[in-house]
């Protein structure tokens, strides 16, 4: 179970709206077939897996890292691929939240006479598939929020200066981090003053990363790096419900995709900003910041995972805060998560935090 999970990771980034499934198929002790979900959701891992073990299933176990579905799609139900290959015993970690499987593949195995077995590393199973759980039960991707910052969490200086705060090993890592998510995430003001171009590089990855950013007014420049790429790598812009009508038509001449989503005090709503990136199939963003569409995600719970990247210089009072105002009194109201990982990478500290359990 720990390799289908594993596979099944490989899929992260690529295979959205549906799961990143891994599954292993084992015969007298020995691996017969391996598989993941493949770019664009098809074909299901359980379906790479079955056409490599070929007549080597028959009387096999499979390992699936998430329920078998039971739905007729766009393929055939895994749950009745497994079956019509003979296959003896499904272990699988986790049951499927989508209201189409949610334990019907199980009893669809179980009616064949299959053997099944649930609950096998669920934990990690859980943590792997919370962005599919999370546009399934709640209609929104899982948010993981990366900040660079100085050791006085800083992201710039009072100028904006704020290219290298991190070292080379930091940012390849975060190269590594947006792959593994459908979509990298900026406020307006970061794209206005970075010209970012949000996409993974040096890594040999061809399917990039959807590009978002949140701006009300769309006043993010015509000749930037997103609108030159715009037509080859997915622009999405998520604005009021009133954009410019000439921006907008620009953009979309671009090719970028616009979103219109509801304000809450003059501001992009993250609640219904992320409904709609949820809708149109989204199940993990990798939030890069501005300071104040972070603080307007923390401020609404919107954020499921922080990653930290803290480096040994200190800009002072005058640098830009890594996160906005939150308007917090009393530290029982501010928003708390657990230390999952922490380490050296290079001269900086990398350290990740999930959502506190209340």
């Amino acid at each position: 179970m720990a390799l289908a999970l594993s596979l099944g990771q490989r899929g992260q980034g690529t295979c959205w709206p549906n799961p990143a499934v891994g599954c292993v198929i084992v015969r007298d002790g020995r691996i017969v077939g391996r598989g993941w979900t493949q770019p664009g959701g098809r074909p299901h891992g359980e379906t790479q897996a079955l056409a490599q073990a070929g007549d080597a299933a028959r009387g096999a176990t499979a390992y699936v890292s998430l329920e078998p579905c039971s739905h007729h799609g766009q393929t055939p139900p895994c749950a009745e691929a497994l079956i019509k290959a003979g296959m003896s015993r499904v272990v699988s970690a986790i049951e499927d939240s989508d209201p189409r499987v949610a334990g019907q593949g199980f009893a669809m195995l179980r009616e064949a006479g299959v053997e099944v077995t649930t609950g096998v590393l669920a934990e990690q199973a859980a943590h792997d598939h919370a962005g599919f759980f999370l546009k399934t039960e709640q209609g929104r991707p899982f948010v993981t929020l990366k900040l660079a910052s100085s050791f006085d969490g800083r992201i710039a200086t009072s100028t904006g200066h704020s290219q290298w705060i991190t070292g080379p090993k930091a940012r390849r890592a975060v190269h590594a981090m947006r792959a593994r998510h459908d979509a990298v995430m900026v406020g307006a003001g970061t794209a206005r003053a970075d010209d970012p171009s949000l996409t993974v590089r040096d890594l040999g990855i061809e399917a990039q990363p959807v590009r978002v950013v949140v701006s009300r007014h769309l006043d993010i420049p015509l000749m930037g790096q997103l609108a030159r790429t715009a037509a080859e790598i997915p622009v999405w812009l998520c604005h009021g419900p009133t954009p410019d009508v000439e921006r907008a038509r620009a953009w979309e001449g671009l090719g970028a995709r616009l979103i219109p989503c509801a304000l809450q005090d003059h501001h992009i709503d993250a609640a219904d900003l992320l409904q709609q990136l949820g809708q149109a199939g989204l199940t993990r963003v990798f939030c890069e910041g501005g300071s104040a569409l972070a603080a307007s995600l923390l401020v609404d719970d919107l954020v499921d995972e922080l990653v930290g990247f803290s480096a040994g210089l200190t800009i002072g009072a005058e640098g830009l805060p890594a996160i906005g105002s939150l308007g917090l009194d009393k530290l029982d109201a501010a928003p708390r998560f657990d230390l999952i990982e922490y380490r050296a990478i290079g001269p900086d500290v990398l350290h990740r935090w999930a959502r506190a359990l209340r």
